[in-house]
């Protein structure tokens, strides 16, 4: 009886220490300076609770500097650009694309001065981007589907901080950015000449996506699963409060409320149950066929276009790098 019963607390520890294994002591979380529903669960916490884990929140100003962090494994799970993350896949990092955080829709988008009404005025003027980033997909894919002269635009690749201090010096005469950046442009004499949304027509989708390290992912998938479910609540408290969601986000990134509500607006969302379809990540049988592997694909090739990426890098499947299982897992609960 005693053996037996002694056998029964040593396997119950075993147990407990194996689930205790399935949660990491912290989650290392990198997200930009820019509104967005995460900051909703860093601001109250929520994310630390949902995942049981200590989160530590890494900010950094571009997808270039999130591709670094992974590179360096200084992060587990972040959140920035599609363009970014389908170069850094190319380059073999061991990341892999989770869930889609939202569409760039207004978001992000081209701000010009006096005499820029449209994309074509941009010939002739010097534009700025950040390299790397999605506005310089955007920025590029607006040149080739409006049939632009490349050679007659003076393209500058500045970082978004960078880009504020230059228009303010005289130095550009337009530039594609987001949020809060774009409001300081457009506050300091500039208005909106082009957007990212308007791309969508021309088969561009361009979106920020949630990116894992795999190592991470393959150790505590219950954690990335709980991570994109805490992603989808904070979507529904936006929708349900909008003006209540900015005033909490912009408090946390310092910036101001109606930049919170115009960036938070300027997103398309879709459901969990919808990135679990072929339309977005797929449901893991058709995975380069998906809208996102459709659209790593075409930025791939864009990429390669551009000299950022060698075409010969580009893998002839996405299944490495959209992983679908942890979005539908998060779907069904």
């Amino acid at each position: 009886m005693k053996k037996s019963l002694c056998l029964l607390l040593a396997a119950g520890g075993l147990w407990a220490n194996a689930s205790m294994a399935q949660t990491p002591a912290e989650v290392r979380v990198a997200y930009s300076g820019g509104s967005q529903v995460l900051m909703l669960a860093k601001a109250d916490g929520s994310l630390d609770k949902a995942l049981n884990s200590k989160v530590k929140w890494v900010q950094f100003a571009s997808g270039a500097d999130a591709l670094s962090y992974f590179a360096s494994d200084a992060i587990d799970i972040a959140n920035f650009g599609s363009s970014p993350a389908t170069a850094g896949i190319v380059r073999n990092l061991p990341v892999e694309i989770i869930g889609v955080s939202g569409v760039i829709a207004s978001y992000e988008r081209l701000i010009g001065k006096d005499g820029i009404n449209n994309i074509k005025d941009i010939e002739g003027k010097r534009v700025a981007y950040p390299p790397n980033s999605t506005a310089q997909y955007a920025l590029e894919a607006a040149i080739s589907v409006n049939k632009l002269d490349r050679s007659k635009i003076t393209l500058l690749p500045l970082r978004p901080a960078e880009m504020v201090a230059a228009w303010k010096r005289g130095d550009i005469d337009a530039g594609y950015v987001w949020a809060p950046f774009a409001q300081e442009l457009e506050s300091s004499g500039g208005h909106q000449v082009f957007a990212t949304k308007d791309l969508q027509k021309d088969g561009y989708l361009i979106y920020n996506n949630y990116v894992v390290r795999k190592a991470f992912a393959e150790q505590y998938p219950q954690t990335v699963s709980a991570f994109l479910r805490v992603h989808q609540q904070k979507v529904d408290e936006f929708k349900k409060d909008p003006e209540r969601a900015a005033a909490i986000v912009a408090k946390e990134v310092g910036a101001p409320v109606t930049t919170a509500a115009n960036t938070l607006g300027g997103l398309e969302y879709p459901t969990l149950s919808e990135q679990g379809t072929a339309a977005w990540l797929g449901n893991g049988t058709q995975t380069t066929d998906s809208g996102i592997g459709k659209a790593l694909t075409k930025t791939s090739n864009f990429l390669a276009g551009i000299g950022e990426i060698r075409k010969r890098d580009i893998p002839a499947n996405w299944d490495a790098a959209i992983n679908s299982r942890y979005i539908r897992e998060a779907a069904e609960k």
